[in-house]
């Protein structure tokens, strides 16, 4: 497949998109729980659980949750799914900072552990979980294809990965509304409340140069994995990607 375009949050740094994601989300950390959920109604809780009832046949043990953020994904596994282990790994310091106190309130720091990492250099071992999962977060990778590859490697031999991902509609009217709302309403919204426009300007830019759907397969297949499929939600506006090692 062609090459996507790469888009960074910040235009007029020279900083690698590594660097640029980082800072963004420290910064936006403080507001991130709250924005996500006025900014998708909510739904983006209904997606989660979703994506993650699709693991309960497999009965997964030890979890990686790859760009957990704010440990949302890791919080509604450990219930959900009740693992031996889950390691929530992010760039972003702050991010998981807000996750942690957020596991500590909910009693949950016996099963996941929160750890700062960067998911294209993973730290873990080969083969060492049986499940990968990444919500929202690969779309930020500066190499796409690298982070997979490592997600790929540190997964047991026929285990699972996930991703939910923001993905781009194309039935009408709705492509379009969400064109208007992603591009135009929702950097309003994210500068009134978290003071950084340029981040809400990102999150469109990127989900619209995203390899989406068959595109995002196939990478999945060249990094790697096996019976890889998709399964859209919500009309197309995210969709949940399942594959083997």
């Amino acid at each position: 497949m062609a090459e996507y375009k790469k888009v960074t949050p910040y235009d007029s740094t020279q900083e690698s998109k590594k660097k640029q994601v980082t800072s963004m989300f420290n910064k936006i950390a403080p507001f991130y729980d709250f924005l996500n959920r006025l900014l998708t109604l909510r739904i983006d809780v209904l997606w989660r659980k979703k994506a993650i009832k699709l693991l309960r046949k497999n009965s997964p043990k030890n979890i990686l949750d790859i760009a957990t953020g704010t440990a949302d994904m890791s919080i509604m596994a450990a219930k959900i799914l009740s693992p031996d282990s889950i390691i929530g790994m992010d760039i972003s310091s702050e991010m998981l900072r807000v996750g942690q106190a957020k596991v500590d309130k909910k009693s949950l720091s016996d099963i996941i552990s929160l750890e700062i990492g960067d998911s294209e250099n993973l730290k873990y071992s080969d083969g060492q979980f049986d499940t990968i999962m990444a919500a929202f977060g690969v779309r930020n990778f500066e190499n796409l294809e690298a982070g997979l590859s490592e997600m790929n490697r540190v997964l047991s031999t026929g285990g699972t990965c996930l991703i939910l991902e923001f993905s781009k509609p194309s039935v009408f009217p709705l492509k379009q509304l969400f064109n208007i709302y992603f591009k135009y309403i929702l950097p309003v919204i994210g500068k009134l409340t978290s003071k950084d426009p340029k981040a809400y300007e990102y999150l469109y830019e990127s989900v619209q140069v995203f390899p989406d759907y068959d595109n995002f397969t196939s990478i999945l297949k060249k990094t790697g994995f096996k019976d890889t499929s998709y399964k859209s939600l919500s009309f197309g506006i995210c969709t949940i990607y399942l594959a083997k090692k």
